[in-house]
């Protein structure tokens, strides 16, 4: 009973009690309360948000909406109260097997609303339980016809094929589906581990190609640097001086160094000379100017040292 037709049956009991015990005007008294019970029957009140469903001697009299409203006591009856607010039902489908065998769980919510009231008070018994059912069939049915990489990828795709599904099979109740989301997705601990070993492995294989052509794209940078050194032997060997320095400039370092390596940051001039072998006039002098120096060197050293001339070499005794 509706606060309003509360107060006026109350107000017609206090009335008709008043009439009877205190100015004892007993008919008067029975003819107020009698309207308190008429009231109290016939007066209804709906919200903003409610549909009465009446019916006039098993025929549908109308539906009213929200504000106050009256039956007739005998001849009327409200069959349903339909609320048409969005409502919210949630649903599950376990141990459903998907299109390539797997077993999961699958959790999942619909939001729906009544559309049409006279439809979902007299086309259906229990209009609830019939969404709930009709949920779980269509999710089952989803899952059994999607491969497991398609329900765990593409979530908004079976969220739209499932509300398309069960709007179809509701439609006729009057209930409009607004929208349904799946919540979750549970697959046995067994295949999980499976599945996190097979991205591992993905993961892996895609690492090693990276590194592979990484490699490659070194190889040709070290073969253009090798051109580069092939005709510039300084360069190579100023490369080299410049790694020595690098793993000798911290403190504490002890380097190994082989002579062979050493021996290459100081060339004779016999590898200059080869070295520059493109120009040979350059080279012819510069031969020229070595053989110079050599002799320069070994006349006065073979003077200054009291070396003996080939006339002053004793001569053996005579017999």
């Amino acid at each position: 009973m509706n606060p309003v037709t509360s107060f006026l049956v109350l107000v017609l009991v206090a009335a008709g009690l008043a009439s009877g015990y205190v100015e004892h005007q007993l008919y008067l008294g029975i003819a107020l309360i009698a309207a308190a019970a008429l009231v109290a029957a016939s007066l209804k009140m709906a919200n903003v948000w409610q549909k009465f469903v009446i019916l006039r001697m098993g025929k549908l009299q109308s539906v009213r909406g929200a504000g106050l409203f009256a039956i007739i006591p005998v001849l009327d009856s409200v069959v349903a109260v339909i609320d048409g607010r969005i409502q919210t039902t949630a649903f599950n489908a376990e141990q459903a097997l998907t299109k390539d065998t797997v077993p999961v769980n699958v959790d999942a919510i619909i939001f729906w609303h009544v559309q049409d009231a006279e439809k979902a008070a007299l086309a259906i018994t229990n209009y609830r339980e019939a969404i709930d059912r009709v949920a779980q069939t269509s999710l089952r049915e989803m899952i059994g016809g999607s491969m497991l990489a398609a329900l765990l990828s593409d979530r908004k795709e079976a969220d739209e094929q499932l509300k398309v599904e069960i709007g179809q099979k509701t439609a006729p109740w009057g209930i409009s589906v607004t929208s349904v989301e799946i919540r979750d997705v549970a697959i046995p601990e067994a295949l999980q581990n499976a599945m996190s070993r097979q991205a591992q492995a993905e993961r892996e294989k895609q690492a090693r190609v990276i590194l592979g052509s990484a490699e490659a794209a070194i190889a040709g940078k070290f073969v253009e640097a090798a051109a580069v050194y092939a005709g510039h032997p300084w360069a190579l060997q100023l490369r080299a001086m410049n790694i020595i320095y690098e793993t000798t400039k911290e403190r504490g370092a002890t380097i190994l160094m082989p002579s062979s390596m050493v021996d290459s940051l100081n060339p004779s001039a016999a590898t200059l000379a080869f070295a520059l072998a493109g120009n040979d006039t350059l080279a012819n002098d510069r031969a020229s100017e070595s053989i110079a120096a050599l002799a320069s060197k070994t006349v006065p050293a073979a003077a200054g040292n009291g070396a003996l001339e080939q006339g002053s070499l004793p001569r053996p005794a005579a017999a």
